[in-house]
């Protein structure tokens, strides 16, 4: 068995017995592999020991991999802050955006979506913790946004993704992801997902709701950004 391979069932042990802990069932929590700064053969390897979902935050190197991997049955998820002029290329070439926080954003996405593709998933990423330097939107602008979106055609709004502000003590943890449920909950919209937790967190995140969890380093190994 590969490292990689070896690490995937680590962590979906952990999912399971995260999911059991607080009698989820486990097959409506999925596992994002996050592939940022990793070659195309990690995802391979990942492929190999039953990955599909990858997710990747820099669209050119995302776009590189996507051309190597075109053999391989794969959903694409981009997951980190997008720019106007990225939105053409990531409306073509991926199934989910977790990371949209402004409605110019969504709109762009939702004009390029090609006619022939199904819908975009859409999260809204939510900045829950107040931090200067992250993404997302205030919970304050949310509903106002999540509104927008849901009328936009071509784009599909599923939920809301979040970073928290990183805490090893599990009750800030279960306190931020709690904070991102409720959020959901009062949209009174429906919606099906929640894109949090990552490999320090996801048992927290799981058990405040989590339908994907992030998971880079724990399947992957530490990151090196020089290779990125």
């Amino acid at each position: 068995m590969s490292t990689i391979a070896g690490n995937i069932a680590q962590v979906e042990a952990r999912i399971r017995a995260a999911a059991e802990a607080v009698q989820r069932d486990v097959t409506s929590i999925h596992l994002l592999a996050v592939s940022k700064t990793k070659p195309a053969s990690a995802l391979r390897e990942a492929y190999a020991a039953g990955i599909r979902d990858f997710g990747e935050n820099y669209l050119q190197e995302a776009r590189a991999k996507q051309a190597q991997l075109t053999d391989l049955p794969l959903s694409w998820h981009f997951i980190g802050p997008i720019q106007s002029n990225k939105t053409r290329e990531i409306a073509e070439h991926f199934a989910w955006v977790h990371s949209v926080d402004r409605l110019k954003i969504a709109q762009r996405l939702s004009e390029q979506r090609p006619a022939d593709l199904p819908p975009l998933n859409i999260c809204i990423q939510v900045n829950v913790s107040g931090e200067a330097s992250k993404s997302g939107c205030t919970p304050e602008d949310l509903p106002a946004l999540a509104a927008a979106i849901q009328a936009l055609p071509r784009l599909t709004l599923r939920g809301l993704m979040a970073i928290p502000e990183p805490t090893e003590v599990r009750a800030e943890q279960d306190a931020a992801f709690a904070k991102v449920r409720s959020l959901q909950d009062s949209l009174n919209m429906g919606l099906d997902t929640l894109s949090m937790g990552m490999s320090h967190d996801l048992e927290s995140a799981i058990a405040q709701g989590a339908t994907w969890v992030r998971i880079g380093t724990a399947l992957f190994g530490a990151r090196d950004y020089g290779q990125a």
